[in-house]
């Protein structure tokens, strides 16, 4: 009986897939995920698409600081900003495929002519573009990491 029990949570376990939350608005994701934050965590929002091959190739770094650190406060956020229209044929396929763990959003908010200086005035809106939240102050960086060391260091340098 234990043997079949156990088979019965490992299938369960593989067979559960991370959810993917899509935000259609910006305020909604905010309230969620830039409000209310705790100050003893370190927070890297990352913004990206399927379609930005700088993005695709930095994503693992963050994935690979996340799980480097999950005793830590840290939170990594990867927001997807695909249609929502992409999200099962590749926003899915590519964080299977890179076998991503940190946590994946897409924000499919299409004013973002409205919502870009809420993030950071200086935010031309180019992707990959990273938001680090430390001791409860902004840090933010529009440019792609060529190295899992060059983000590491990025974030370790913040004071």
């Amino acid at each position: 009986m234990k043997w079949i029990l156990c088979f019965a949570l490992m299938g369960f376990v593989f067979e559960q897939e991370k959810p993917i939350r899509v935000f259609t608005e910006f305020e909604i994701f905010e309230n969620e995920y830039l409000e209310n934050l705790s100050s003893d965590t370190t927070y890297v929002v990352n913004f990206w698409a399927t379609w930005c091959a700088p993005c695709v190739k930095e994503l693992p770094y963050f994935d690979e600081f996340q799980l480097k650190n999950r005793n830590k406060p840290v939170k990594v956020i990867l927001v997807s900003l695909d249609f929502e229209s992409k999200v099962e044929s590749s926003v899915i396929p590519l964080v299977k495929k890179k076998n991503i763990q940190s946590e994946v959003v897409v924000l499919t908010d299409s004013r973002a002519s409205e919502w870009i200086d809420k993030v950071d005035s200086s935010w031309s809106g180019a992707i990959p573009a990273t938001l680090i939240i430390k001791n409860n102050k902004k840090h933010f960086f529009e440019k792609s990491y060529d190295t899992f060391e060059e983000l590491n260091q990025e974030i370790l340098n913040i004071k």
